[in-house]
Order: structure tokens, then sequence, then C-alpha cells
């Protein structure tokens, strides 16, 4: 949750980020590639992690209870994505862009989960396999798929269709390979019974996250299937670096999930145990997640207007849409450099602790059934 609103800071305030890719090895810094690398992790670790809660909530609800829960949370979130998520980022009251991202994506998923849970274990952990790991057969076929189905099952990549009174949908993230990280999240979910011994469960994590790395680094050395884009050698081996790690997200490639999910197995096993202060506060992020990221386009968006204001702007250029950009109060090649940009992330992190901690609170002293829904 806290790497996560880094890149959404780059995306309001730096100068560079609507002008140059900061994955793009011609143009970009190590600082920038990795202020953007760095931000892989997040949308795989929380789909992968949506999945494994649903499987602990299996304890608590039995399906007749599970499937109808699951299947409106899903409907409430694509609502939040089309609605709440689309105006935080661009502040159109007309709505001019519908945005479909890692929300929409995890709705859904759920939806489709909702279902599947009525199946055997086995189906879905070897259902969510065969997805992940299947899905790039289709880069082999690119002009064959087309339209707007195709792109909100498997393709995505900001793909833009038009609506009716000039309005339009972007498409970032297609269902169906979330999905297949959602189905392994919930089949590790086994791995968090009550009968489970602690370390039985870490030497398996430890095991599994190796295996994907080890994975993703010999899949990536053929340079064949598992991503679109092949890496090559570059001025010098940093470069190199990055083109080996520069994996596909949009839709995320079968390197891409092991690239993230790996380490993200990893660091899981090695900090289960560690409940110190810096965990604590961590956690307190993690338990209100819905309303963290939420707030922080929020408040990412409110302070970038203010800042367009200082610098000599006025309201009149917004209402004129003269910058070509959906998001309003963001000017292209206009902000400021990543230092600041790093030093408004750490800011809004911190201002955000006491609203999550308040909340985290309430919802422990508090079982309302549509807090469930926050």
């Amino acid at each position: 949750m806290i790497i996560m609103a880094l890149d959404h800071t780059r995306d309001f305030f730096h100068y560079d980020s609507f002008v140059h890719d900061p994955l793009d090895l011609s143009t970009t810094t190590p600082v920038l590639f990795f202020t953007r690398w760095i931000t892989h992790f997040c949308a795989p670790v929380f789909v992968f992690l949506t999945g494994t809660s649903i499987y602990l909530q299996s304890f608590r609800k039995p399906p007749q209870v599970l499937m109808p829960f699951l299947i409106k949370r899903g409907l409430w979130l694509i609502f939040i994505e089309c609605v709440v998520i689309t105006f935080a980022w661009t502040f159109d009251f007309c709505f001019s862009v519908i945005i479909l991202q890692v929300i929409w994506a995890i709705g859904m998923s759920m939806i489709l989960m909702g279902f599947l849970i009525r199946l055997p274990y086995k189906f879905i952990l070897f259902g969510g396999l065969l997805l992940i790991a299947g899905h790039n057969v289709l880069d082999y076929f690119p002009s064959t798929h087309s339209g707007v189905f195709w792109d909100l099952f498997r393709n995505g990549d900001f793909a833009d269709f038009s609506l009716p009174a000039g309005r339009s949908v972007v498409i970032i993230y297609p269902f169906a390979p979330w999905l297949g990280i959602m189905m392994i999240g919930y089949a590790f979910g086994k791995l968090f019974e009550a009968e489970t011994d602690p370390p039985k469960r870490k030497r398996f994590l430890l095991f599994s996250g190796c295996v994907l790395i080890v994975a993703f680094i010999f899949i990536r050395l053929l340079n064949g299937y598992g991503d679109p884009h092949y890496w090559s050698l570059q001025k010098n081996w940093l470069v190199t670096l990055f083109s080996f790690v520069n994996v596909n997200k949009y839709p995320p490639s079968l390197l891409y999930t092991c690239m993230t999910i790996g380490p993200a197995l990893l660091f899981l096993g090695l900090t289960e145990s560690y409940t110190g202060r810096i965990s604590q506060i961590i956690q307190v992020y993690g338990k209100v997640p819905f309303l963290y990221y939420v707030l922080h386009f929020y408040v990412l968006h409110l302070l970038c207007m203010v800042l367009f204001v200082l610098r000599g702007h006025s309201f009149n250029e917004v209402l004129q849409s003269i910058y070509g950009i959906p998001f309003r109060f963001v000017i292209s090649g206009e902000g400021y450099p990543l230092t600041i940009v790093y030093l408004i992330w750490i800011g809004i992190v911190l201002a955000l602790y006491p609203v999550c901690k308040w909340y985290s609170d309430l919802k422990a002293r508090n079982k309302s059934w549509w807090l469930s829904y926050l």
C-alpha cells in the first residue's frame, strides 16, 4: 500500500510523467526506472492476497453466503472504479473518460470467484496456473483478436473505446490474467489454515518464492515465451539489467507474475513472525486498504490542484481543457523533480496514518455488515 502511492505521486507531480515512459530505456534514468519498476509489485500482490482472503473467509462463511457476498462486493468495486476512482484521477464532473484499472479487475475477478468457490480446490489451483502460464500463447495471434470484449478479457493495455455523448472508456487492466493470480492466491490460502505448522508454511513460502524467481530468470534468458517484449544487450550492464526485468504489465505476462509474486512470497515467509514497531505501523495501512486507496488519490489530486494554482495557473485554464490530458490540474512537462516527488509521497503516507489508524480501530470495534464494503 505504501509503495503503490509512490507511483501515483509520480503521475501527479513529476515533470516528466506525461512526456516519456519511465521504463523507456532510451530516455529514463536509473532512479526514475526504479521508481516506476518497484511499484510493479503492488497490483499482483493486492490481487493475490485478495484470493487468499477469500479462502480464509470460506471458513467463516458457507458457499451459499460467501458467493453472493463476493458477487455484490465485486459489483460494488466496479462501481467505485468507474465513479469514485475515475473522478479521483480526472476531477472531471462530466466523466468524459472512465478508467478501468486494478479495482475493476479485482471486482470482476471477485464476481467470477463467487462462482468458482463452489468448484473443487484442485480445479481452482490448476485453473489459475493455466490462466497465468497459458495466456501468453495469445501473443502469437494478435491480429485475430480485437474489440471491447477482448480488451476487457485479456488485452487491456490502455485500449480506448468511444461511448455516447462524446465520452470514452479506457481499459487498462483486463480481468482474465488477474483472475488467474487471484485463483492462485486462493489456493495459497490453504497454507494459512489453523492446523498448518508455521515452520512448514515458512519453508513452503520460501521454496515457492525461489522457484518462481528461478523460473523467471530461466524463461527470461530463453527470450521467447512468457512475455511479448524481448530483452537485449544494452550500452552497459545496468541498462541491460533494466531490459531484462522490464516485462509486460498490461496485461500481466507469465514473467511479470513470476518476477513479482516470487519475491513477495519470499518476503512473506521471511517476515511473517516479525512483530516489531515497524510491522505494527505498516499493518495499519494493510487493515484498511480500501479507505487508504481511495483517500490517497483524492489527497494527491487536491494537493496537485493547490500547487497548480500556486504556480500561477487559473481554474479557467482547466475548464478550457487546453492541455490534452484527462487529469485536470496536470500539465505535461510541468511539475517537480523526483526529489520533491519522494518528499510528497512520504508526506502523504504519513498524513494518512492517523485516519487509517482511526478507521482500523473503528472496524475492530464495530462489526456492522456495511463496514465490510469499505
